[in-house]
């Protein structure tokens, strides 16, 4: 995720690639459409959801199905050719077919929803040929909706934000479980660092762009429309966004998870990935 490109330009890394449509008029679409989605998220709350919950225990409720919906009849109408990858819609093989797709997320951390703790986001990317070209990640309660187009810069609520300056470990600031950077089988002790967790992996990655933290950490597969957005608000806010041995993310593959995440401050990027490489990479279609 740290190619840059913008308009009709090469992106580095990939000859002979273009992005040959403007980035503004999808990233107006999807911004808009996020603030909808967080609006009639906080209206669906008020009149009370209901809650069950998915294979393997993750809560979902009737917010998330209504955003969902919501947002796929407001995207795929303004973009017709556009593929549909969401957590709460079923997957199908459709859109591996489609050159642009939106990967979204209509609750991102549904339980601090639920609880009505403000750590929960609406992500919306686009995606063009397996890479993030826009992006939105709206915090409704907080007032915040971070953006990014591939090129373009980062920003929070239109401001540019650009990632902390942290080159060493020490005292770090972590978005991640403590307990994880204990256990004994690490081959060297990490130094101390501070440890604090959000809901939402897209409202982490958001906050390290921000420099309020300087890494967002983790070790097992995530879900694209979990990380697609924060993926490129952090990479064009200079921060490095890979797997944990260090491997390139890429969208819109027939398995839609990524191996495991290290989002990183620039010189703290590295240092990680000296520590994590020896952690599987789950394996993946």
């Amino acid at each position: 995720m740290t190619d840059r490109g913008s308009g009709a330009k090469s992106e580095p890394g990939r000859e002979g690639a273009r992005t040959d449509f403007a980035l503004g008029p999808d990233l107006d679409l999807i911004r808009a459409a996020a603030i909808e989605a967080g609006a009639l998220a906080l209206a669906e709350r008020a009149k009370g959801v209901s809650v069950r919950s998915k294979p393997g225990g993750s809560p979902v409720t009737s917010a998330d199905y209504a955003v969902d919906a919501m947002l796929k009849d407001a995207l795929l109408s303004a973009r017709p050719d556009y593929g549909w990858l969401s957590e709460e819609t079923e997957d199908t093989p459709d859109r591996l077919a489609r050159r642009r797709i939106f990967i979204v997320d209509p609750v991102d951390g549904t339980v601090a929803f639920m609880k009505d703790r403000p750590w929960w986001c609406v992500p919306i990317a686009v995606v063009e040929d397996g890479r993030v070209v826009a992006a939105v990640v709206h915090a409704p309660m907080l007032g915040e909706t971070y953006t990014a187009t591939l090129g373009g810069g980062a920003t929070l609520n239109g401001q540019s934000i650009r990632a902390s300056a942290a080159e060493t470990l020490e005292n770090a600031g972590v978005l991640a479980s403590a307990q994880m950077f204990r256990d004994l089988y690490w081959p060297e002790p990490w130094p101390p660092m501070r440890f604090e967790n959000r809901n939402a992996l897209a409202y982490r990655m958001s906050l390290v762009a921000a420099g309020q933290y300087d890494a967002a950490v983790a070790f097992t597969p995530r879900w694209d429309w979990d990380v697609a957005a924060g993926a490129l608000i952090a990479a064009e806010a200079g921060a490095v966004v890979t797997d944990h041995h260090g491997g390139e993310w890429r969208f819109n593959r027939p398995d839609p998870r990524q191996p495991g995440m290290v989002c990183a401050a620039a010189a703290l990027h590295p240092l990680i990935i000296a520590r994590t490489r020896h952690i599987a990479l789950a394996e993946q279609d």
